[in-house]
């Protein structure tokens, strides 16, 4: 059995890897994203994105921020070997809206906004409200979870290296 430090050493690119497809296909592909819990979902590249670029003697790190910030400084990072690290997302199924962020390393996520829930006057409806709060966290959940099984069902298929990752350089090649 593997040391833990030594597994998430060995397997650490795996969070890296998941980001810039998921960014890849929220953009182009769409099928991994079209697989999620509910009919339709709107998934969306939020208004924070993190990229490392480790290549040289030291590592950089992009941050792109804001709500109308354009994405012309990540695709250029990864033009030059970055690595996606932190990915913010928008959610919407129905009128229901969340916005998140995926680390790569530990795939936690962060910064998790769900829809507002009613406000509880009573034990009954305070148990209801939290039952419902719990409901919405677990819709993120299964989402994310649903994302990254696609992209392991992909990743260790034949199609991952003969045709997302060249669909993948060519988009990268391709941006800005």
């Amino acid at each position: 059995m593997l040391d833990v430090s030594v597994s998430y050493n060995r397997y650490k690119f795996l969070g890296h890897e998941f980001l810039t497809w998921l960014w890849f296909a929220i953009e182009n592909d769409q099928t991994g994203v079209e697989k999620t819990p509910q009919e339709g979902t709107v998934l969306h590249i939020g208004n924070r994105l993190v990229l490392e670029n480790r290549n040289g003697p030291r590592s950089e790190s992009i941050t792109i921020q804001g709500d109308d910030a354009g994405l012309e400084e990540a695709e250029l990072a990864l033009k030059k070997g970055a690595v996606v690290t932190e990915l913010n997302l928008f959610y919407k199924a129905g009128e229901a809206e969340w916005r998140f962020t995926i680390k790569a390393e530990s795939l936690h996520l962060t910064s998790l906004k769900c829809p507002a829930t009613g406000s509880a006057e009573s034990q009954e409806e305070l148990e209801g409200a939290i039952l419902e709060k719990a409901y919405l966290y677990g819709q993120v959940f299964s989402l994310v979870d649903n994302l990254f099984r696609e992209f392991i069902r992909l990743r260790v298929s034949e199609k991952w290296s003969r045709k997302t990752v060249p669909q993948m350089k060519l988009w990268i090649q391709g941006q800005g």
